[in-house]
């Protein structure tokens, strides 16, 4: 069981509905303890691996319509 944060920059998020949006569904995976989106769209997850996995996070974030920066993860 490991605790780790994972750093991702997004293109399209935009204020504060898209930071609610992402934090309510992150938060359902298991295994996430902490999410944090700024303004600037820099989104950091905190989670347990026993729980979940860097992979399932991105999935779930694409899921939801956000793309990454180029170069951002």
């Amino acid at each position: 069981m490991a605790r780790l944060s994972a750093y991702f920059s997004l293109e399209n998020a935009a204020g504060k509905h898209d930071a609610a949006l992402l934090k309510r569904e992150l938060d359902t995976l298991p295994g996430v303890t902490s999410v944090s989106v700024s303004g600037g769209g820099c989104l950091a997850v905190d989670y347990d691996t026993s729980g979940v996995r860097q992979e399932q996070i991105l999935q779930k974030i694409q899921e939801l319509g956000f793309h990454l920066r180029d170069g951002g993860e």
